[in-house]
């Protein structure tokens, strides 16, 4: 299967009651938008679309809807799920041009965590995804993050990844103080550091009863 190719009808049936009908048979109402034309209502099938979004790379790369006759590269602006039914109620896609720069999420891949883990770190997830900026042949399916060689008391922000070539960090270009934290490795809970700050409030406390 195709997890990258999808085929989409386009529907002018629109509204609550229209997108009920559309579920109950098993389609996904959905919207295409973007690159200067108009907005496009489309459906797709639902277990084609619940196939491919179980897949990771589904979400950060360029796909094709297969509208009629014509092929429109997409990627996925947001899904909207049921929330305890394993359904997808509805999908926005944004057009992509090859010679326009866009935007979106891609996930990290941390390796060897644990190999830092070793060292009694405990390993904290400040993110999981990067918003980067690149044309659309060179968006990542993800990214890499190695943290084998993170030290307690230390954090690799978003300057500190080495992003593929043609790819920009949308934070980043806000300025400095948008440089986010992406991983740190802290002391575990009643660990060395701990223990020296109730040390030092024991050894307080004796002084004071003197």
């Amino acid at each position: 299967m195709d997890l990258f190719t999808l085929d989409a009808e386009v529907r002018t049936d629109l509204g609550k009651g229209a997108s009920r009908r559309l579920r109950h048979a098993n389609k996904v109402p959905a919207i295409v938008y973007g690159a200067g034309q108009e907005p496009v209502s489309i459906t797709l099938a639902h277990n084609k679309v619940f196939r491919a979004q179980e897949e990771e790379a589904f979400y950060s790369h360029v796909l094709t809807l297969n509208i009629g006759k014509e092929a429109v590269e997409v990627v996925i602006k947001d899904m909207q799920r049921h929330p305890f039914k394993p359904q997808i109620m509805h999908m926005d896609f944004l057009r992509v041009d090859a010679k326009k720069e866009l935007q979106t999420l891609v996930p990290i891949h941390f390796l060897n965590e644990e190999i830092a883990a070793k060292t009694g770190a405990v390993i904290a997830h400040s993110a999981n995804e990067i918003e980067v900026s690149c044309l659309p042949a060179d968006l990542p399916e993800f990214i890499e993050v190695d943290i084998k060689d993170l030290e307690i008391g230390q954090t690799i922000h978003l300057s500190d990844i080495a992003l593929p070539k043609g790819v920009t960090s949308v934070e980043l270009a806000k300025g400095e103080d948008h440089d986010q934290a992406v991983v740190t490795a802290s002391a575990p809970k009643g660990g060395s550091d701990d223990n020296g700050a109730a040390d030092e409030e024991a050894d307080s406390e004796e002084t004071t009863e003197e």
